[in-house]
């Protein structure tokens, strides 16, 4: 099998110090991998926060999971080369990130999920779903994502669909559905209790 090229700047769409890493997808530069991990799959992560990840940061400290093995790591911020094209990403690094649960996600230890999240590659393969516990999350996870991913479904807790994207196209709720929604939720709030 042959070896993909290693990554560099020019797999980045944006790099610098004056832009924040937080929830993207980053390029982590090969010099930063030990030898026996040096290969284009182990430069690309999902940036988790770390006072490095702000834009003009304040510290050195950029905390990501590794979109080859799932495993949660510090580096620094010298160590990055930039925000990943989107193309770049492999199959593998596609389902890898999606699943990783939304900055802030409520601990599912102490909380039930209402919803599950899923994303699919164009030959529908995907992996098991994500627990989200509101609708935040359920937003949360789709800006995550949307850039990312083929496609992107919600299920509610009966396994209903209640959100489905394809190459960033809603499918459904359709823009009727949102749009009625949107105004029933305008007439209710308007509305006062009388007793």
């Amino acid at each position: 099998m042959e070896d993909k090229k290693l990554f560099t700047s020019q797999d980045c769409r944006q790099t610098g110090y004056d832009l924040s890493l937080e929830g993207k997808v980053v390029v982590l530069s090969a010099a930063a991998l030990p030898e026996s991990h040096r290969s284009a799959d182990h430069q690309l992560y999902f940036c988790t926060g770390g006072f490095g990840s702000k834009q003009n940061p304040s510290g050195r400290a950029v905390f990501a999971v590794s979109l080859a093995d799932g495993e949660q790591i510090r580096w620094n911020r010298s160590d990055i080369l930039g925000i990943a094209k989107p193309e770049i990403l492999t199959d593998h690094a596609r389902l890898q990130l999606s699943q990783i649960r939304p900055a802030g996600a409520l601990d599912l230890k102490n909380h039930e999920p209402q919803y599950s999240g899923y994303c699919f590659l164009p030959d529908d393969r995907y992996t098991s779903g994500v627990w989200l516990c509101s609708p935040k999350e359920v937003q949360d996870y789709i800006d995550l994502q949307k850039e990312y991913q083929h496609r992107i479904m919600v299920c509610d807790r009966d396994d209903f669909c209640v959100f489905d994207m394809v190459d960033g196209k809603l499918i459904y709720p359709t823009q009727e559905i949102l749009d009625a929604h949107r105004k029933e939720q305008e007439q209710n709030s308007g509305m006062e209790l009388k007793l």
